[in-house]
């Protein structure tokens, strides 16, 4: 798997999902949209570790910076 995810997305993707997860633990969000929201952080948390997003690939999106 190749990086494409650059810095600024994976930090994005990290805020949303502390942001997720701290409503669902202060029962804010509950619920399966509650339960549906965690997971969606998981895979934001999980995607943003290996910075690598498989929905980007259909559609050719590329957020890192060109090496050369």
């Amino acid at each position: 798997m190749k990086a494409n995810m650059g810095t600024a997305d994976r930090i994005i993707r990290a805020i949303i999902a502390i942001i997720i997860a701290a409503l669902y633990f202060t029962g804010t969000i509950t619920g399966v949209l509650g339960i549906v929201l965690l997971i969606l952080a998981g895979v934001f948390l999980l995607t943003s570790f290996i910075s690598f997003c498989p929905l980007y690939l259909p559609f050719g999106i590329n957020t890192c910076k060109k090496t050369k």
